[in-house]
């Protein structure tokens, strides 16, 4: 893959991340008491998390094919997994308070943020 259409994938993650912490902080306004102060934590935590990952696999994509490219892709799911758990159990350890706010805002950007990068990978392949 060419280092432009990296770089226009990465402005794509730029803008989807924009658009959901513009929607996290105005679900945070229009309803308060089930907002979490922590969405912009969780969409910083997910934009490093997915760029990580989207870099490591659209980078290697040229290089490497077959096995070690499925290799590579199931490891860097593995990787974003284990950091997703990570991060979920010790916000929540550490802040019994928030704790269920917090865990549906988790899923609802986890969700997103997952859809997102499935389309990114499959426009890659096409």
């Amino acid at each position: 893959m060419s280092k432009e259409s990296i770089k226009k994938q990465i402005f794509q993650l730029i803008i989807f991340s924009v658009i959901v912490a513009i929607a996290g902080v105005l679900f945070q306004y229009l309803a308060p008491k089930y907002a979490t102060v922590a969405i912009p934590f969780i969409v910083v935590f997910f934009f490093l998390i997915t760029l990580l990952t989207l870099h490591s696999v659209l980078r290697s994509s040229n290089q490497v094919a077959g096995q070690k490219f499925i290799a590579g892709y199931l490891l860097s799911r593995i990787l974003k997994m284990f950091s997703t758990i990570l991060f979920f159990v010790l916000y929540v350890l550490f802040n019994e308070n928030d704790r269920w706010q917090f865990t549906g805002a988790f899923l609802v950007i986890y969700f997103l943020y997952s859809i997102f990068e499935i389309f990114l990978l499959k426009k890659n392949n096409d």
